[in-house]
């Protein structure tokens, strides 16, 4: 039997003990999430160890990657969203590795996991609240309150506006986990059905054709969407930043 799930487990690799009862164990998903980091830094390193007036290749992927971070932030956020930079720049190049490391043959994928996206939407958000409160003090709570609407509807505008804000780590990271768990079993089901076939005989091997398309197809849309859920993090990112620079409506 092929177990589409099975993909996702979580192995504890060395335990850590359980101090005040509370189970500590160095995982696969975190030795990819080192392993990711790792290759980002090394790589990010070696391309721009030259910085050559003529960029090479390497050069010209991170020069590229930064470049098109940074627009999408003064895009978002102005310039003055330009100080939020590291921290766009680094979610994105996580979570689009991460993405593309998933997709790599008996690789694990940690943005499949939701308390890993989880983990960084709360990121984003407490930065928002902190910095706001920080910056603007309790004015930072014009946020939540509409101008321009009428004192009676106030407090129903008020309600609303707070429940979208800590809606926003919940879509955040439920956005990114979904896409990335529902792609990957698409796709060990479909490479299930292709196992299936073509050990029923050469009968098989014919209708086999049909999912082996459609793995190639899905992996195709996987590789886009890996890439595209980056960008949409980064983008939303960006945009719950702005709230922190220039609270109120």
């Amino acid at each position: 039997m092929i177990d589409p799930i099975h993909q996702f487990q979580i192995i504890k690799i060395v335990e850590l003990g359980q101090p005040g009862g509370v189970e500590l164990a160095f995982t696969n998903s975190a030795a990819f999430m080192f392993g990711i980091v790792a290759l980002v830094f090394f790589f990010l390193t070696f391309a721009t160890r030259g910085r050559t007036l003529v960029p090479g290749r390497l050069q010209s992927m991170a020069e590229l990657s930064y470049e098109f971070v940074a627009s999408t932030v003064r895009g978002s956020a102005g310039n003055e969203g330009m100080k939020f930079f590291p921290l766009v720049f680094s979610l994105f190049i996580f979570v689009l590795t991460a993405n593309m490391v998933g997709m790599i043959p008996y690789a694990f994928t940690v943005t499949s996991h939701l308390i890993v996206t989880a983990a960084l939407a709360l990121l984003v958000i407490l930065t928002v609240i902190i910095y706001g409160f920080v910056r603007h003090g309790t004015h930072f709570l014009h946020l939540f309150v509409p101008s321009g609407v009428p004192a009676f509807l106030l407090p129903f505008m008020v309600v609303i506006e707070v429940i979208s804000f800590l809606s926003r780590p919940i879509s955040l990271s439920l956005r990114l986990f979904a896409n990335m768990l529902a792609g990957h079993i698409a796709m060990k089901v479909f490479a299930g059905f292709i196992v299936m076939m073509t050990a029923s005989g050469v009968v098989g091997w014919f209708g086999a054709v049909l999912p082996l398309a459609m793995v190639v197809a899905l992996t195709a849309l996987e590789f886009l969407v890996a890439a595209l859920q980056a960008y949409v993090f980064a983008v939303l990112t960006c945009i719950y930043l702005n709230d922190a620079l220039h609270p109120g409506h």
